[in-house]
């Protein structure tokens, strides 16, 4: 819904007809919280679109379960990757992080949320995002071979 956050929608269609979400794993999973993902396996396109942050934008729709949005690590850092929540999560409205408020959500997953609730779990474990960086999915194949992955994401019309 791009009234939600336009720049963050826009980002999400760039992302997406680029082929960027193609064999993509789910590293962070965290049962009743949320599913993260959004690290390429290329070092070098991720590098590349570290370069073009989304500035901030207000929270105009509730991080309620299956809302999506992108991760952040301060003021003007949306990059790549993105969060499903798992549940309602109301706080990521008006957390203060790193000097900026909430988590605008994007979208919302209105069918096959049964599947999201099924991914691999790393709340143990989770990978380390430096590694995938740097190593790629053969990081992540090798010491988390039960990860979910996205094979191909597309825009439906």
């Amino acid at each position: 819904k791009r009234e939600w956050s336009p720049q963050g929608v826009d980002r999400l269609y760039q992302l997406i007809k680029s082929d960027f979400y193609t064999d993509i794993a789910f590293f962070r999973v965290i049962p009743e919280f949320v599913v993260q993902f959004g690290i390429q396996s290329d070092s070098v396109l991720n590098s590349s679109w570290k370069k073009y942050k989304i500035k901030d934008e207000p929270v105009l729709q509730s991080n309620d379960s299956m809302a999506i949005s992108f991760a952040r690590d301060g003021v003007n850092s949306r990059t790549t990757q993105i969060f499903i929540n798992l549940k309602n999560n109301h706080r990521l409205d008006t957390v203060n992080f790193n000097g900026v408020t909430g988590f605008p959500v994007i979208a919302k997953i209105t069918y096959g949320m049964g599947n999201v609730h099924k991914f691999y779990s790393t709340d143990e474990d989770v990978p380390d995002q430096d590694s995938i960086q740097k190593y790629g999915n053969d990081y992540i194949k090798r010491k988390y071979p039960k990860v979910d992955f996205i094979n191909k994401a597309y825009i439906l019309k």
